[in-house]
């Protein structure tokens, strides 16, 4: 219907023309990302669908997370260590399976995760014991902050960035806003659930509150179920072409073949074939764990340098003020009801959840880091001043919650699309897995730093110094990039437009490094020392002209 609209109001025009030539209502179409959503494969539905059922799964459990442990007879510094130590182990899983999910195949880690996300919600409906809990909220992901934890989300945008449709201009910028807001509506709505079911079981039904937590992990198992179904309906779309992965045809074949020529030709004419043969096996397996690690350029990894300890500054703030500690506060200090509380952080993540298609707009307009920045830095004012208001004045302190969330999560689609800009296709998931690891190692002190303070009445606290440390993060990203200020969904400015043919020459003389043996080594260092060279000067004349 969507196409069917287009072709009848402009024709092939809409692509061709902009948007400034055409009627009211193909404008909103194509300012919301839906020719972008439209025009992409099926698989992307189901990754939406998936991020949906998942975060609806976070947001019910993390919005009683902390007072299920409550009710269990664990103190608040337990609570708080319990949530550093789900993020923590949550991170080597992570890494591990991002790090190989190109090679073991990016659907079958989906399902698995899948899998484990049941598991978990069945043990916490049955178990009392805190080191069991704690083995299932790492082993089958359970998210204390209520926002994205495990390995799936940097598969998916790594699976999104692949199969965005070329034909439609920034439709990477507009997938990852719809992505987003899947997710955003789902943690809506599993908060509002949460707080409804639980209220209306304790007042209705005369369950205790544990009885009512439990019930409510059930369904958290059951969500695991349907998010199993939409991982195994994906196609093999999903997966990286083999073109992105290597230009060899079979990497372990012919690292195999070299690894018998070069070991035979150092070989001393009487030396025993029992050495030969262990060198041979050693440059053997040396060669299919290379085929399984994916290769990072070195242009790449001076972006990483630059953006990971910014990353880790911004989840550090945000793990210090999760939902699982957002719903105690305003219980305690406003008496708030749980069905008061799934109302408010419904109505909070809604709002979230409208702002990212708005952000894909803005980002066409100012840029993606202009995007990243401005719409960032009201949110963290809004997040220091949480606190403020009195017991009095409860609807002041959830006007800024609203507030908040409202513009919270804008920077993370052009975040996302700028990441997926800096980076080659087959650089994608190992990179947002490694950034997701990174985010997630910083985030896991901030419910630790904060069950501390709340066990002193000064939980307040970390509401200032996490607005505080946001609003660094947003300076940091400006001042640091600030050569990247006019990228688009991965179109640079026009004095810009040299460095992608830099970079990409540099891939293939890196690429022709590793397939021209040894004897061609020196003289494919030599090639990439010119193509540097020419970078550097590039870069002068750009940094001249500004």
């Amino acid at each position: 219907m969507v196409m069917w609209f287009l072709n009848r109001e402009c024709g092939s025009a809409i692509f061709g023309l902009g948007l400034g030539s055409l009627s009211r209502e193909v404008r909103i179409i194509g300012e919301l990302g839906l020719v972008s959503l439209y025009e992409s494969p099926f698989d992307v539905k189901l990754l939406c669908l998936q991020r949906f059922t998942r975060m609806f799964a976070f947001g019910a459990a993390a919005l009683v997370l902390a007072l299920h442990l409550e009710q269990l007879g664990y103190s608040d510094q337990l609570t708080g260590l319990f949530m550093a130590l789900t993020m923590l182990g949550d991170v080597l899983i992570s890494f591990i399976l991002t790090l190989f999910a190109d090679r073991i195949g990016r659907k079958n880690v989906l399902v698995a995760g899948a899998a484990l996300v049941c598991l978990s919600g069945v043990v916490f409906a049955t178990a009392r014991n805190y080191w069991i809990l704690l083995a299932a909220a790492i082993l089958g992901v359970v998210s204390p902050s209520g926002n994205e934890i495990g390995p799936f989300r940097a598969i998916e945008e790594s699976i999104l960035s692949s199969l965005a449709p070329t034909g439609v201009p920034n439709s990477r910028s507009d997938l990852f806003a719809w992505y987003m807001l899947a997710g955003t509506l789902g943690a809506a709505l599993g908060t509002a659930l949460a707080g409804s079911l639980v209220h209306v079981l304790m007042h209705n039904y005369d369950y205790t509150t544990l009885e009512a937590y439990r019930r409510l992990f059930w369904l958290y198992a059951g969500l695991g179920v349907a998010k199993l179904l939409f991982a195994v309906c994906l196609s093999q779309r999903i997966e990286l072409n083999k073109s992105d992965k290597d230009d060899r045809p079979n990497a372990t074949d012919e690292a195999t073949d070299n690894a018998v020529s070069d070991s035979s030709e150092r070989q001393p004419l009487l030396q025993s074939t029992s050495t030969s043969d262990m060198s041979f096996t050693t440059h053997t397996k040396e060669a299919k764990h290379s085929t399984l690690l994916p290769n990072i350029s070195s242009q790449s990894r001076r972006h990483m340098t630059k953006l990971l300890p910014l990353f880790a500054l911004d989840n550090f703030a945000a793990g210090l003020v999760p939902l699982s500690w957002l719903s105690p506060f305003f219980h305690d200090k406003y008496s708030l009801s749980h069905s008061t509380l799934g109302t408010l952080f419904f109505t909070a993540n809604l709002i979230g959840a409208t702002s990212n298609l708005v952000s894909a707009s803005i980002a066409r307009r100012a840029g993606l880091v202009y995007t990243m920045v401005f719409t960032h830095l009201p949110s963290n004012v809004a997040l220091a001043l949480i606190p403020v208001p009195g017991k009095e004045m409860a609807w002041l302190a959830m006007l800024f919650l609203v507030l908040r969330s409202a513009m919270c999560t804008m920077d993370t689609p052009p975040r996302q699309a700028f990441l997926a800009t800096l980076l080659e296709p087959q650089e994608r998931t190992a990179v947002m897995g490694l950034t997701n690891v990174v985010k997630t190692v910083a985030q896991s002190a901030g419910p630790y730093v904060s069950g501390v303070l709340k066990g002193r009445d000064l939980l307040w606290v970390s509401f200032v110094l996490a607005g505080a440390l946001k609003v660094c993060y947003d300076l940091g990203i400006l001042v640091g990039f600030w050569e990247w200020r006019g990228v688009q969904d991965g179109k640079r400015e026009k004095g810009d437009v040299g460095e992608d043919d830099d970079r990409t020459r540099r891939h293939e003389v890196e690429r022709g490094e590793n397939a021209a043996g040894k004897g061609g080594v020196d003289e494919g260092r030599g090639l990439i020392d010119l193509v540097d060279e020419e970078q550097r000067g590039a870069a002068a004349s750009r940094r001249a002209s500004v």
